[in-house]
């Protein structure tokens, strides 16, 4: 049975493309997921990958031709038949060259201590098979791996996920292809890897190697004999310390003219350190005399003891300074960390937007008194009835719908020398996550009610703060609303998320003296932006569309009769 291969999706507003090359040739065994032939667009290049295993049966589209979406590009022929062929076909790995040796093995070889800990089971059973990376995306083709969750030698379920990869648009999860064990791990966090790269090993039907048996204890050596210390110096020094001996023979002082500040008058390394630095006592001792006699040095010390300022003064060394206190080492005075391809992307789509558009904004403001005291009345019996608290996006979301039927060129987008007005409406709702700012996007939303409105978002959102957004729910919005109210915002100028042409902003409600009726009173107030593309979009429509919006959010019972 043969499977074709077809020209994928390639993107938006991108209709077909140019055959790169090949990675494969007819005849040649190729594994599901595999890549076999790089197509290019005029934004990006991508790999197509076999969807079952088999072998490349023929190819019907040449290297430099042209293709569109869903044209062949060639067959590969599955079956019992194929699979035989591909593994006759497929070169010998190294571990699988290395029995097949000239010479016969030994009859009973010995085992490898530096085998793969997990390339055999318990009865030494196990296939190998590759963890790759798998399609990624429209116009995606290489991946971070963001960190392992399994580590080799640990037994793995079918499905159970091995690594994170992190692209810059999601973060998704690669599963075990069935029961068996991590054996290797051929790509280390951090590094990049491309669609079908092989990322380690899982041996299927393996058990998990137990652990090694702990050597045996080696025996105890015999405790090195202790030499007894020599005669104290004298009786207000004590013992000395090997340490404090050597360094006192080194330096040819005699102990007894070493003040001794330790327990008991014991001399330590400080006290010599302090006695070399005076440069008064390295002179040798005086020959013959065996030092001095320590009842002529006068006692000051409780107890008659003799202390260091005693020393000092009956010798007549200076004193050391007291040594400067040692700085406080400051602590790092910046942090480099390495930003994360979402973050890349974010950077780069923020400042093509700057760059590509005629970007303009213009503000408005907007009583939310009606829609605050509307919630207030229905908010319990809404939640009670659709399981979703009742928000304030889902009432812009269905004022800036209502706005954008009224102006299409707000819902539409340059695509080289033509403008294309959408006839849908994919609203973009902005999202904070720990990866940085995403954009899903909730589909049909003229279709969709309050409640499906505010439980789609709720969704997204917490797949966002889970990293578990698919490329589908983040792609192909027609207009966006960012909050920035939720962190106190007052104001802003958002930045399109292009190729759209508009994104709303909300912004903190505050409540500030307006005029109603002639008289002052304090309302709650919101500003609202609109940022445009003035390619696209006249003064005239940006401003037209925040007064819709602003009418529907002071009198919402106009979005519920569609005035």
């Amino acid at each position: 049975m043969a499977t074709d291969i077809l020209v994928p999706t390639l993107g938006e507003s991108v209709s077909e493309a140019t055959v790169a090359q090949w990675l494969k040739k007819p005849g040649e065994a190729v594994a599901a997921d595999e890549p076999l032939v790089e197509l290019e667009t005029d934004k990006v290049t991508l790999e197509v990958n076999a969807t079952e295993a088999g072998v490349l049966a023929e190819i019907l589209a040449g290297e430099g031709e042209n293709v569109e979406v869903g044209a062949l590009l060639g067959r590969i022929e599955n079956g019992a038949a194929a699979t035989a062929a591909a593994v006759t076909a497929a070169p010998a790995t190294p571990e699988a060259a290395a029995p097949q040796q000239a010479e016969p093995p030994p009859a009973e070889p010995p085992p490898a201590p530096e085998a793969r800990p997990a390339a055999a089971g318990a009865n030494g059973a196990g296939t190998p098979s590759d963890l790759v990376v798998p399609t990624l995306g429209e116009s995606v083709t290489e991946a971070t791996v963001a960190q392992w969750l399994k580590q080799p030698g640990e037994a793995v379920a079918a499905d159970e996920p091995l690594v994170e990869l992190e692209t810059d648009k999601v973060t998704l999860e690669v599963g075990a292809p069935g029961d068996g064990v991590l054996s290797e791990i051929r790509a280390e966090t951090g590094a990049t890897v491309e669609v079908g790269a092989v990322l380690g090993v899982v041996t299927l039907g393996a058990a998990p190697v137990g652990p090694t048996a702990p050597a045996p204890a080696a025996a105890a050596a015999p405790a090195p004999a202790v030499s007894a210390p020599p005669a104290a110096a004298g009786p207000a020094h004590g013992e000395l310390s090997p340490a404090v001996r050597k360094m006192i023979a080194d330096n040819k002082l005699d102990p007894a003219r070493v003040p001794g500040s330790g327990k008991d008058g014991r001399i330590t390394k400080a006290d010599v350190q302090a006695v070399l630095a005076s440069g008064g006592a390295a002179a040798p001792a005086a020959a013959g005399t065996g030092g001095f006699d320590p009842g002529a040095v006068p006692r000051s010390g409780a107890g008659g003891k003799i202390t260091k300022a005693d020393l000092v003064s009956f010798l007549g060394i200076e004193a050391p300074a007291a040594p400067a206190p040692a700085a406080v080492a400051a602590g790092p005075r910046e942090e480099r960390v390495r930003m994360t391809k979402l973050r890349q992307t974010i950077a780069r789509r923020l400042k093509e937007a700057q760059t590509t558009a005629a970007m303009l904004t213009t503000f408005n403001e907007a009583d939310m008194g009606a829609v605050m005291a509307l919630r207030a009345q229905h908010k319990e019996a809404f939640e009670k009835k659709h399981g979703v608290k009742l928000g304030f996006m889902s009432f812009f979301t269905k004022a800036a719908v209502k706005a954008l039927k009224e102006l299409p060129a707000v819902n539409a987008e340059i695509q080289g020398d033509e403008l294309v007005y959408k006839k849908h409406y994919d609203i973009g709702m902005a999202v904070s996550t720990p990866a940085g700012l995403m954009v899903p996007v909730i589909r049909d939303c003229d279709l969709k009610s309050f409640a499906e409105i505010e439980g789609g978002l709720a969704a997204l959102a917490a797949k966002g703060r889970d990293g578990k957004l698919s490329m589908d729910e983040i792609t192909g919005g027609t207009f966006t609303i960012t909050n920035g109210g939720v962190f106190g915002s007052l104001m802003s100028t958002p930045i399109l998320n292009m190729p759209q042409s508009g994104i709303l902003g909300l912004h903190k409600i505050q409540q500030r003296p307006m005029v109603v009726d002639g008289k002052v009173e304090a309302r709650p107030m919101m500003y609202l932006a609109l940022s445009y593309d003035h390619r696209i979009i006249d003064g005239r429509e940006a401003v037209t569309f925040l007064i819709k919006v602003k009418e529907a959010i002071e009198d919402p019972e106009r979005l519920l009769l569609d005035l």
